[in-house]
């Protein structure tokens, strides 16, 4: 039983119940917010940072998912994510162009066909690699890519027609679809002229070269620039809002 001294109890006090409730209630107000990614109160980083794998691919993708990762971790993977799904692609040609130009000992092992004269065996943006294989053990029947007898000013793809010499080498070649050997042209090649022969035909993989030829590719390079300036203008927004 109560004895009138010490601090009031809830039944003696109508305002206790009161009281202790709201003291409750301020200490869940001060309870940290935790961090989630469904929270509304994560904390908002420039645009700058979810924008970087389009600029540096893998490497923009890493620095974002670092930077991010404690305060938006699903935007952290998908940033990592993009930064790898554009770097694949680079990996991929680079990785080809290391696999056919080491082994066969040539500059540029890929060159596109841009002309019918050797249909029906090679279209028009196929795409063939060539092996410096030594000149002097061709025979007829060879693909071979050389440079034009007269002018050295452009790259011929023909099957090789004839021997014509020897000492030194001297070969005579035609397109599969020409009735007759060009001269100037086909022949005479010889050492000087030739840059190797065809080992692979890759079909019609000659088109992608489309995107570097005018005007596609000026399109593609203001493309690029928006891509570039885009986040740059959004983080020079970000930091004025963030100064206000």
């Amino acid at each position: 039983m109560p004895d009138g001294k010490g601090d009031p109890t809830e039944s003696e006090d109508p305002n206790f119940h009161d009281e202790h409730v709201n003291e409750k209630n301020i200490k869940k107000k001060v309870e940290p917010v935790a961090r989630s990614e469904n929270n509304p109160m994560i904390k908002t980083r420039s645009p700058l940072w979810y924008e970087l794998p389009l600029l540096f691919f893998i490497i923009g993708g890493l620095i974002a998912y670092f930077k991010i990762r404690k305060d938006d971790p699903r935007k952290a993977r998908n940033c990592l994510l993009l930064g790898i799904l554009l770097t694949v692609p680079l990996v991929i040609v680079l990785g080809l162009f290391i696999a056919f130009a080491i082994p066969t000992g040539t500059e540029n092992p890929f060159y596109v066909i841009t002309s019918g004269s050797m249909e029906p065996n090679l279209h028009v943006f196929d795409v063939v690699t060539i092996s410096r294989d030594s000149f002097n053990d061709l025979k007829v029947g060879d693909i071979i890519a050389f440079n034009r007898p007269s002018g050295h000013d452009k790259v011929i793809v023909h099957r090789v027609a004839e021997i014509l010499n020897k000492d030194p080498l001297t070969i005579r070649t035609k397109g599969d679809a020409n009735t007759g050997s060009i001269p100037g042209t086909d022949f005479p090649v010889t050492d000087n002229e030739y840059i190797g022969k065809v080992t692979h035909i890759i079909p019609k993989m000659g088109y992608v070269t489309r995107l570097l030829a005018p005007p596609v590719n000026n399109i593609i390079t203001v493309v690029q620039i928006g891509i570039l300036l885009i986040p740059i203008i959004q983080h020079i927004k970000y930091r004025k809002k963030s100064n206000l």
